[in-house]
């Protein structure tokens, strides 16, 4: 990986965009009141999108780079591109999908909801899914993977179950 600036100035333009966002978000809420709802549930969407797309995509390079002879160019590449989509998409996405959905929770009143549980269950799986995939990340940066490719493949399918369950919940509130 690169070192210096370059390596610290995606994660920091991620935070200063993320910081952005909450503070034109959180103006929405004061301007719009009540009406902000709806501005913030098309925000929590978008983060979600981009959680989602990060999630979906990490593992997918993880099984090129179980390919990649350590040390290569290839592998190296792999490394910053890994870094960088973890950094300043996927982390800064759960960020605000969290805030953002519990706000939206408690101000739809769905707090003590069944389907409400349910979801938030699937949530935290998530994102702990997530966290394995932070651990793995750095992981590979050491060149120290031991997860074969054929299970990355296997794993790269967790998110979309995941979240299929979540978008069920979501939108039919079954119970």
């Amino acid at each position: 990986m690169t070192g210096g600036d370059d390596a610290g100035s995606p994660a920091l333009r991620a935070a200063v965009a993320l910081g952005i966002t909450a503070i034109a978000l959180a103006a929405v809420v004061l301007v719009l009141g009540d009406a902000a709802y709806m501005w913030v549930k098309a925000a929590h969407v978008v983060a979600i999108i981009s959680w989602m797309a990060g999630m979906l995509y990490l593992p997918r390079l993880f099984v090129y780079h179980c390919d990649a002879a350590p040390g290569s160019e290839l592998s190296e590449i792999l490394k910053v591109m890994e870094h960088r989509l973890l950094r300043v998409i996927i982390n800064p996405a759960m960020v605000l999908s969290w805030v953002l959905g519990l706000w939206l929770a408690w101000r739809g009143g769905f707090l003590m909801a069944g389907w409400f549980h349910a979801k938030l269950a699937l949530v935290i799986l998530l994102s702990g899914f997530h966290g394995y995939l932070s651990a793995a990340t750095r992981r590979f940066s050491q060149d120290a993977n031991t997860v074969p490719g054929r299970r990355w493949r296997l794993l790269n399918e967790a998110p979309a179950v995941l979240m299929i369950g979540i978008v069920v919940l979501v939108i039919v509130k079954p119970f």
